[in-house]
């Protein structure tokens, strides 16, 4: 199967699947803990994954770099 996007896109696209199923998933329980299987759940669960999508993804672009020199240096591994 041929690569539909070049490597140098790698890191844009984890963030982006990273912070995409992160807010899905924490926006669910969260949702699922403060309110519990109302009637209208899956319509607020969507309206807070939005919400947490929106600051996840340019949040991550943020961090990644500053995560991965952390470890880089916990592990002595270069960059």
């Amino acid at each position: 199967m041929r690569p539909r996007f070049a490597p140098r896109h790698a890191p844009v696209l984890l963030a982006f699947f990273t912070s995409l199923l992160m807010s899905l998933l924490m926006s669910g329980v969260i949702t699922l803990l403060n309110l519990g299987l109302v009637d209208d759940f899956l319509q607020r669960w969507f309206t807070a994954f939005a919400t947490a999508f929106v600051i996840a993804f340019p949040s991550i672009l943020l961090v990644l770099p500053l995560a991965r020199r952390i470890v880089a240096r916990l592990t002595g591994t270069p960059l």
